[in-house]
């Protein structure tokens, strides 16, 4: 039960009872309502100044997490991107450089992408700038990627074509040295056997014994076999593509025949003394596009430095030919 409470009337000298009006009570329980939401609005505004409710932690958590994503992704693109240098630096400086290749420039590898902003998706966040860096550095490596792999592809084709060139071109000395009597006659200004005048012999004479195995000193093509030519007698052609053929002359018999794909190293005829010939032995040209070439230079597949040194050196001597 409510207190009664009175206040003293000075006028009638006596004390009367407090009769609280609706209105002012319902004043009242306004202005403390009005205070306690005003206290409550500012508690919860203090408080969030200094703690943070359960959705921030959450969400700060979350973008903390993201932030060490983020470096991680960063450290990895950092690795990425020197190991595609090294690679780079590689492929510019051995791998195309080998195989007479122009080099790649480095702003071709690296440039990024210009016209309409590709990243605009990425705009209007708080970690916007972040975002867009990663994107960008993600595109640049995979661009450098797309172009290192065709970079390599080429490579690869030019390899092949590599191996096939070396295999092709001749590169052995088409009589074994344990078979030849001597090297007769070298490319240059010889003597010819017949007239004894000095004139320009446009192969190397190997002398040895009739039957002597001729080996094809380059994978290849016989394009010729047999006494057509004036002055080889019995003779073989070879075609070793990229320009190169191969010339067997004075031969005692064939061991191939016209249009016959050979290897490198094939037996393919015998030493004779057929056609203008003075003694058996096998007179061996080279042509590079029609043009007589010195054959001394194409005899790195089988001889060492020392047998070359003294070959050269006995090519050298302008002495007799025999043909």
């Amino acid at each position: 039960m409510s207190k009664v409470k009175y206040y003293y009337d000075s006028e009638t000298l006596s004390y009367r009872k407090v009769i609280r009006k609706k209105r002012t009570t319902a004043k009242y329980i306004f202005v403390f309502l009005l205070g306690s939401a005003l206290f409550g609005f500012m508690f919860v505004f203090i408080a969030s100044q200094y703690f943070e409710s359960p959705k921030e932690k959450a969400l700060a958590r979350e973008l903390q997490n993201m932030q060490f994503q983020y470096d991680l992704l960063n450290k990895k693109m950092d690795e990425v991107e020197s190991v595609l240098a090294n690679v780079e630096e590689r492929d510019n400086a051995i791998y195309r450089l080998y195989f007479e290749a122009n080099p790649i420039p480095n702003e071709q590898r690296r440039q990024g992408f210009g016209g309409i902003n590709r990243y605009k998706q990425f705009e209007g966040y708080d970690n916007s700038k972040l975002i867009i860096e990663a994107n960008k550095r993600l595109d640049i490596i995979q661009k450098q990627i797309v172009v290192q792999s065709k970079s390599l592809d080429e490579i690869a084709v030019l390899a092949e074509d590599k191996e096939k060139f070396l295999a092709t071109i001749p590169a052995i000395q088409p009589v074994n040295n344990e078979e030849l009597t001597r090297m007769a006659s070298g490319y240059g200004y010889r003597t010819d056997p017949f007239t004894k005048v000095r004139k320009f012999h446009y192969g190397m004479d190997f002398t040895a014994p009739r039957g002597t195995p001729i080996y094809a000193s380059g994978d290849g093509v016989v394009k010729r076999a047999d006494a057509g030519a004036t002055g080889y007698g019995k003779h073989i052609r070879i075609d070793h593509g990229y320009g190169y053929v191969s010339l067997y002359a004075h031969l005692y018999k064939y061991n191939v025949k016209k249009n016959q794909k050979v290897k490198r190293g094939d037996l393919i005829g015998f030493v004779g003394s057929t056609g203008r010939s003075e003694a058996p032995h096998l007179h061996y040209e080279i042509f590079k596009d029609g043009v007589r070439i010195n054959p001394i230079n194409f005899y790195y597949g089988n001889l060492s430095a020392k047998e070359f040194s003294e070959l050269l050196e006995k090519a050298s001597l302008e002495n007799q030919s025999l043909d």
